[in-house]
Protein backbone atom coordinates (compact mmCIF):
# COMPACT_ATOMS: atom_id res chain seq x y z
CA UNK A 1 0.00 0.00 0.00
CA UNK A 2 1.94 3.37 -0.88
CA UNK A 3 1.53 6.12 1.94
CA UNK A 4 -0.96 7.92 -0.65
CA UNK A 5 -3.61 5.85 -0.16
CA UNK A 6 -2.75 5.47 3.38
CA UNK A 7 -3.06 8.76 3.96
CA UNK A 8 -6.50 8.30 2.06
CA UNK A 9 -7.65 5.78 4.40
CA UNK A 10 -6.32 7.73 7.71
CA UNK A 11 -8.27 10.77 6.47
CA UNK A 12 -11.45 8.46 6.17
CA UNK A 13 -10.94 7.65 9.71
CA UNK A 14 -10.32 10.63 11.00
CA UNK A 15 -13.65 12.18 8.90
CA UNK A 16 -15.58 9.64 11.37
CA UNK A 17 -14.04 10.69 14.24
CA UNK A 18 -14.81 14.24 13.81
CA UNK A 19 -18.43 14.62 12.80
CA UNK A 20 -18.70 18.26 12.51
CA UNK A 21 -15.17 18.05 10.03
CA UNK A 22 -11.61 18.46 11.35
CA UNK A 23 -8.56 20.84 9.90
CA UNK A 24 -5.22 18.88 9.52
CA UNK A 25 -1.83 20.70 8.78
CA UNK A 26 0.97 18.06 8.56
CA UNK A 27 4.40 19.14 8.61
CA UNK A 28 3.94 22.70 9.43
CA UNK A 29 7.44 24.24 8.03
CA UNK A 30 7.86 28.04 7.35
CA UNK A 31 3.91 28.69 8.58
CA UNK A 32 3.18 26.06 5.56
CA UNK A 33 1.80 22.67 6.12
CA UNK A 34 3.68 20.49 3.47
CA UNK A 35 0.04 18.92 3.45
CA UNK A 36 -3.07 20.37 4.41
CA UNK A 37 -6.91 18.84 4.66
CA UNK A 38 -10.43 20.56 6.23
CA UNK A 39 -14.04 19.19 6.32
CA UNK A 40 -15.26 21.88 8.43
CA UNK A 41 -18.49 23.46 7.02
CA UNK A 42 -16.76 25.47 3.77
CA UNK A 43 -18.85 28.63 4.74
CA UNK A 44 -16.18 28.45 8.08
CA UNK A 45 -13.57 27.17 6.01
CA UNK A 46 -14.11 30.45 3.94
CA UNK A 47 -14.25 33.02 6.74
CA UNK A 48 -11.42 31.55 8.62
CA UNK A 49 -9.27 32.20 5.29
CA UNK A 50 -10.73 35.56 4.70
CA UNK A 51 -10.03 36.98 7.70
CA UNK A 52 -6.42 35.07 8.50
CA UNK A 53 -7.62 33.51 11.19
CA UNK A 54 -4.88 31.10 11.34
CA UNK A 55 -2.65 33.62 12.33
CA UNK A 56 -4.40 34.26 15.10
CA UNK A 57 -6.06 30.78 16.20
CA UNK A 58 -5.68 29.99 19.93
CA UNK A 59 -5.68 26.38 19.05
CA UNK A 60 -2.78 26.51 16.49
CA UNK A 61 -1.26 29.04 18.63
CA UNK A 62 -1.31 26.29 22.07
CA UNK A 63 -0.36 23.68 18.98
CA UNK A 64 3.16 25.31 18.31
CA UNK A 65 3.85 25.90 22.09
CA UNK A 66 2.78 22.19 23.04
CA UNK A 67 2.83 18.68 21.93
CA UNK A 68 -0.09 15.94 23.38
CA UNK A 69 -4.36 16.44 22.86
CA UNK A 70 -6.31 18.87 24.95
CA UNK A 71 -10.30 19.73 24.37
CA UNK A 72 -10.81 23.52 22.78
CA UNK A 73 -12.46 24.32 26.32
CA UNK A 74 -9.41 23.76 28.13
CA UNK A 75 -6.93 25.49 26.13
CA UNK A 76 -6.34 28.96 28.08
CA UNK A 77 -5.22 31.24 25.66
CA UNK A 78 -6.60 34.73 24.76
CA UNK A 79 -8.72 34.56 21.74
CA UNK A 80 -9.31 38.05 20.80
CA UNK A 81 -11.27 37.73 18.20
CA UNK A 82 -13.54 35.46 19.92
CA UNK A 83 -12.64 32.02 17.35
CA UNK A 84 -14.27 29.52 19.61
CA UNK A 85 -17.46 31.80 19.18
CA UNK A 86 -17.16 32.38 15.76
CA UNK A 87 -16.69 28.51 15.12
CA UNK A 88 -19.27 27.69 17.40
CA UNK A 89 -21.87 29.38 14.79
CA UNK A 90 -20.85 27.23 12.22
CA UNK A 91 -21.82 24.14 14.24
CA UNK A 92 -18.26 23.78 15.60
CA UNK A 93 -19.03 23.37 19.35
CA UNK A 94 -16.83 21.41 20.55
CA UNK A 95 -13.49 20.09 19.41
CA UNK A 96 -10.16 18.48 19.91
CA UNK A 97 -6.52 19.78 19.27
CA UNK A 98 -4.06 17.52 18.35
CA UNK A 99 -0.27 18.65 18.01
CA UNK A 100 2.80 15.96 17.51
CA UNK A 101 6.48 16.64 16.17
CA UNK A 102 9.54 18.48 16.23
CA UNK A 103 8.60 22.27 16.07
CA UNK A 104 10.29 22.64 13.02
CA UNK A 105 8.05 20.10 11.30
CA UNK A 106 5.00 20.19 13.59
CA UNK A 107 1.61 18.71 12.71
CA UNK A 108 -1.33 20.44 14.47
CA UNK A 109 -4.74 18.55 14.03
CA UNK A 110 -8.80 20.41 15.33
CA UNK A 111 -11.84 17.99 15.23
CA UNK A 112 -15.41 19.11 16.17
CA UNK A 113 -18.37 17.94 16.83
CA UNK A 114 -21.53 20.12 17.77
CA UNK A 115 -23.57 18.09 20.01
CA UNK A 116 -21.04 17.08 22.87
CA UNK A 117 -17.33 17.22 24.03
CA UNK A 118 -15.08 14.66 22.82
CA UNK A 119 -15.10 11.48 25.11
CA UNK A 120 -11.06 10.75 26.60
CA UNK A 121 -11.06 7.42 24.45
CA UNK A 122 -12.22 9.17 21.64
CA UNK A 123 -9.16 11.58 21.95
CA UNK A 124 -7.09 8.52 22.29
CA UNK A 125 -7.95 7.13 19.27
CA UNK A 126 -7.86 10.56 17.14
CA UNK A 127 -4.51 11.48 18.38
CA UNK A 128 -3.14 7.88 17.24
CA UNK A 129 -4.64 8.51 13.83
CA UNK A 130 -2.90 11.88 14.36
CA UNK A 131 0.48 10.86 15.03
CA UNK A 132 0.31 7.83 12.33
CA UNK A 133 -0.20 10.74 9.78
CA UNK A 134 2.24 12.56 10.72
CA UNK A 135 4.62 10.06 10.89
CA UNK A 136 3.59 8.28 7.39
CA UNK A 137 3.47 11.62 5.25
CA UNK A 138 7.59 12.74 6.69
CA UNK A 139 8.55 14.32 3.61
CA UNK A 140 10.81 12.89 1.26
CA UNK A 141 14.11 14.92 1.06
CA UNK A 142 15.41 13.04 -1.60
CA UNK A 143 14.58 12.50 -5.42
CA UNK A 144 16.37 11.08 -7.69
CA UNK A 145 18.34 13.28 -10.73
CA UNK A 146 16.18 11.78 -13.32
CA UNK A 147 13.20 12.91 -11.36
CA UNK A 148 14.45 16.22 -10.58
CA UNK A 149 14.64 17.15 -14.26
CA UNK A 150 11.63 16.06 -14.97
CA UNK A 151 9.88 18.40 -12.44
CA UNK A 152 12.15 21.14 -13.76
CA UNK A 153 11.11 21.44 -17.11
CA UNK A 154 7.69 21.31 -16.46
CA UNK A 155 8.29 24.07 -13.86
CA UNK A 156 10.09 25.49 -16.18
CA UNK A 157 6.62 25.92 -18.00
CA UNK A 158 7.97 23.01 -21.01
CA UNK A 159 4.97 20.78 -21.75
CA UNK A 160 5.76 17.29 -21.90
CA UNK A 161 6.46 16.37 -25.33
CA UNK A 162 9.07 19.50 -25.16
CA UNK A 163 10.48 17.98 -22.15
CA UNK A 164 10.73 15.04 -23.34
CA UNK A 165 12.43 16.16 -26.19
CA UNK A 166 15.16 18.21 -23.85
CA UNK A 167 16.03 15.46 -21.67
CA UNK A 168 16.58 13.12 -24.39
CA UNK A 169 13.40 10.44 -23.79
CA UNK A 170 10.35 9.10 -24.64
CA UNK A 171 6.95 11.08 -23.42
CA UNK A 172 6.07 7.75 -21.62
CA UNK A 173 9.50 7.65 -19.96
CA UNK A 174 8.96 11.57 -18.76
CA UNK A 175 5.42 10.71 -17.52
CA UNK A 176 7.02 7.80 -15.94
CA UNK A 177 9.31 10.31 -13.80
CA UNK A 178 6.70 12.54 -13.18
CA UNK A 179 4.61 9.91 -11.41
CA UNK A 180 7.31 8.58 -8.84
CA UNK A 181 8.29 11.91 -8.09
CA UNK A 182 4.45 12.51 -7.11
CA UNK A 183 4.16 9.20 -5.47
CA UNK A 184 7.43 10.41 -3.52
CA UNK A 185 6.79 13.81 -1.93
CA UNK A 186 3.40 12.18 -1.64
CA UNK A 187 1.90 14.91 -4.15
CA UNK A 188 -1.55 14.52 -6.07
CA UNK A 189 -0.46 16.37 -8.68
CA UNK A 190 2.59 17.90 -10.50
CA UNK A 191 1.87 21.15 -9.94
CA UNK A 192 2.00 20.20 -6.20
CA UNK A 193 5.02 17.94 -6.37
CA UNK A 194 6.59 20.99 -8.10
CA UNK A 195 5.05 23.19 -5.15
CA UNK A 196 6.46 20.48 -2.53
CA UNK A 197 10.14 20.00 -4.06
CA UNK A 198 10.46 23.85 -3.94
CA UNK A 199 9.65 23.80 -0.03
CA UNK A 200 11.86 21.15 0.56
CA UNK A 201 14.76 23.00 -1.37
CA UNK A 202 15.29 20.06 -4.33
CA UNK A 203 14.19 22.71 -7.16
Amino acid sequence: MSNTTELTRLFAQLRVAAPAGYSAGLHIRFASPIISEATYDPKWIQHYAVNAYALRDPMIAWGLSCEGAKRWSEIELPDPFNLWRQAAEFGLNYGVAVSCGPVQSRSIVGCARSDREFSDQEISKIATLVRTLHEISEPQTDLTQAQIQALRCIAGGDRHAAAAAKLGISESALKARLVSARERLMARTTSEAIQKAKEIKLL
